[in-house]
């Protein structure tokens, strides 16, 4: 690289949310640079990390018209065609996208994260004028005339008329902007991996919300599923250092032995859970995306979700300035990209709080609110329809 190089965009983080924006504006005629601190192979070939990513059918066509949802194997993508809501140990759930609906309609998809990353490194290395600065993470941010430059570790410069942060929930180039935002250490660890199980899952997800773990069952193919659990770290610790029958027996009690028995085999993977929301989303010349913008609880399972709407968002009003010949880093456009995607996430980022407050409250009044508002969703015709609309609005 260049000891100064000069792109109309600069990009941090070539995960999905920041390499999908990289296609789009580059299919605007722009140049794209995008710097991760990975090496270049273990973006080429990310290795397995467990994450099933839920898509909705608006998500899966922003990958289409990015080109990266033709890069995925169709055998490696597993239909959604209902989920269910449980409250701790009460026998009566929540059902939403109900069987009045077509046997051929789905809610969605499940593809694995590492699946995902390897079509957007894909499509993003296909387009010549998008530059993968790999290997170098950024050291510090400057402002310069008409430009923001980023210092790169090999103290080599890389400056452009915009800058996006696309770096994750603990955003270090967010950071060094000086945007503040809300993080939370929740206390809890996250487990995931595959299990096979003795009874078919239907294509649907579970969802039990408990008063020391939350479980979510993530239906695969060939007869197996994802399981990922948010546990105390002291759980977690029992749970891992178990041989493979052992962790089995332990899930399937978990899981009330919904489908039967369950037998790992897959890996298991860990993370430590944290949530964020920026409190804003530009600075000067710079924006923020993805996970960088909003890390919500995977309780919501609509993280990815929303950070490919805050690709588009962004794009919108990039292609708008670009058209009109105006600066596509101006203050202008990015306090409308600011406005519109605030507007749009901080319910779900309130009504998720909300949730996971409530549902981590062991005393008494807390377990009758959750108990009384799933029963009033599966009674309330009006209600339900709402939550199976969020869900459904653009399902086809």
């Amino acid at each position: 690289m260049p000891e100064h190089s000069i792109a109309d965009v600069a990009i941090v983080g070539a995960g999905p949310a920041g390499l999908c924006l990289a296609v789009d504006l580059a299919a605007l005629g722009l140049s794209v640079s995008v710097v991760d601190r990975a090496p270049y192979n273990a973006l080429a070939a990310p290795g397995d990390d467990g994450r099933e990513i839920a898509l909705t059918h608006t998500s899966r066509r922003q990958l289409a018209w990015a080109g990266i949802w033709q890069r995925i194997d169709t055998q490696s993508v597993a239909p959604i065609r209902e989920a269910r809501l449980y409250n701790g140990e009460a026998p009566q759930g929540m059902t939403l996208a109900g069987s009045e609906r077509s046997a051929s309609q789905t809610i969605g998809q499940l593809v694995p994260n590492r699946v995902i990353r390897r079509a957007a490194f894909e499509a993003a290395l296909a387009d010549s004028r998008i530059t993968l600065i790999t290997g170098k993470g950024v050291s510090a941010l400057e402002t310069t005339s008409g430009s923001r430059t980023l210092r790169l570790d090999d103290g080599s410069r890389l400056s452009a008329r915009l800058v996006v942060a696309a770096d994750g929930r603990l955003s270090a180039t967010r950071r060094m902007a000086g945007l503040p935002a809300h993080l939370e250490d929740t206390g809890r660890k996250v487990l995931v991996c595959r299990m096979a199980h003795e009874r078919p899952h239907g294509e649907m997800t579970w969802s039990w919300f408990g008063y020391e773990r939350a479980l979510a069952l993530l239906p695969l193919n060939d007869q197996s599923s994802s399981v990922v659990m948010t546990l105390t770290p002291a759980e977690a610790e029992r749970l891992e250092v178990l041989d493979d029958d052992a962790f089995s027996a332990a899930v399937s009690g978990f899981y009330r032995h919904c489908l039967g028995d369950m037998q790992r085999v897959g890996d298991l993977h860990g993370y430590p859970l944290w949530v964020g929301y920026a409190q804003r989303l530009a600075a000067e010349r710079l924006a923020l995306i993805g996970d960088a913008a909003i890390g919500l609880h995977p309780a919501t399972a609509h993280g990815f979700n929303v950070g490919l709407a805050s690709v588009h968002r962004l794009v919108r009003e990039i292609s708008l300035a670009h058209r009109q010949g105006q600066d596509i880093g101006s203050s202008t456009l990015l306090s409308a990209y600011e406005r519109t995607h605030l507007r749009a996430t901080r319910p779900l980022w309130l009504a998720s709080q909300a949730v996971v407050s409530l549902y981590g409250d062991q005393r008494p009044p807390a377990r009758f609110v959750r108990q009384a508002a799933l029963g009033l969703a599966r009674q309330v015709g009006p209600l339900r329809w709402g939550l199976e609309h969020y869900l459904l609005r653009d399902a086809r």
